[in-house]
């Protein structure tokens, strides 16, 4: 399979992003961000198609992704009118407390990953380290000194990969709270200078 990675979505892609997204973070999102339908609703109406990179085949399919925010804008952002608008007042109002508990700001000269994403077809193959590379490179571009993400402390997966890649632990934080909420305990902070 031949894949080409670019910076950004088109419109007729973003169905399918929302459901790479949905299919790699609904197993830690779904309580808060349930069920399925408004979910993948609700991503892709607050998808910045600006704040991603794909890799995508020659016939369109995307096989992964890598979004991205900055102090402007994130990939899967979204407001409080956002939540309203798929949700409801009420689900809007608890969902915003539920996900206040994840929420970080970025220092200016700071670009964070916010959501590394790959189809189980496309796994094995190196395409998660080159969509994090990718996006490196668009960091240091754009001027970018500092690239953060968060890792769950369970998925060891991921956090081997950004170790490969030259991240390094900066943070490590338990909480009960995202234990109950999110079903994760510990998470770590981890950044590259670029």
């Amino acid at each position: 399979m031949r894949l080409s990675i670019r910076h950004g979505v088109t419109p007729a892609e973003r169905a399918q992003a929302a459901r790479l997204y949905w299919q790699a973070f609904g197993g830690k999102l779904g309580r808060v961000m349930g069920p399925e339908r408004k979910a993948l609703a609700f991503i892709e109406r607050v998808m910045d198609a600006d704040h991603v990179i794909v890799a995508a085949d020659e016939a369109g399919t995307i096989a992964g992704v890598i979004g991205y925010r900055t102090q402007r804008s994130s990939f899967v952002g979204g407001t409080r009118a956002d939540l309203i608008a798929v949700y409801g007042h009420f689900g809007a109002f608890w969902r915003a407390l539920a996900l206040s508990v994840l929420a970080q700001d970025l220092a200016p000269g700071e670009i964070s990953v916010d959501g590394l994403a790959v189809r189980d077809t496309a796994r094995g193959c190196g395409l998660g380290g080159a969509l994090v590379e990718a996006l490196c490179r668009e960091a240091q571009m754009r001027g970018f000194a500092l690239m953060r993400l968060d890792v769950v402390g369970e998925n060891l997966r991921a956090r081997a990969l950004y170790d490969r890649l030259g991240f390094r632990v900066s943070a490590r934080a338990d909480s009960r709270l995202t234990a109950l909420i999110f079903g994760f305990r510990s998470r770590f902070a981890m950044e590259r200078a670029l």
